[in-house]
């Protein structure tokens, strides 16, 4: 947890944010989470608009902060997976909340914003 480790933190919201804020790193988590085992090319096509090169910055980072255990197989073509580990397991009843707020934001709040917006022309 190098990457974690050398930084300060004024306390524990900003460390969590660390570790699975961006635009993508939830979305890998949920994934992950919610379907089970994943290989780099199922990722990526559950992720339109990310990069190649930013999913695998993600994926090293979740695995360097110990959220995202990386399974290589010998064969060839050479096989990796991806799965929760045990502390990334633990962020999905924070992400269900997450998914929730925003579901609920959406309708009553923007989805109302949008209503009056019309009403008025």
């Amino acid at each position: 947890m190098s990457r974690i480790q050398d930084k300060t933190f004024n306390c524990e919201k900003e460390l969590t944010l660390s570790v699975i804020g961006g635009k993508w790193k939830m979305l890998i988590l949920w994934h992950l989470g919610k379907e089970g085992t994943k290989r780099f090319g199922e990722l990526k096509g559950l992720m339109p608009g990310i990069t190649q090169r930013m999913l695998v910055n993600q994926l090293r980072e979740l695995e360097e902060d110990t959220i995202v255990h990386r399974e290589v197989y010998p064969v060839v073509p050479p096989k990796v997976e991806y799965s929760l580990t045990e502390q990334g397991k633990s962020l999905m009843p924070i992400l269900d909340s997450m998914y929730e707020w925003g579901k609920n934001y959406m309708e009553n709040v923007l989805e109302s914003t949008e209503t009056e917006k019309n009403a008025v022309k």
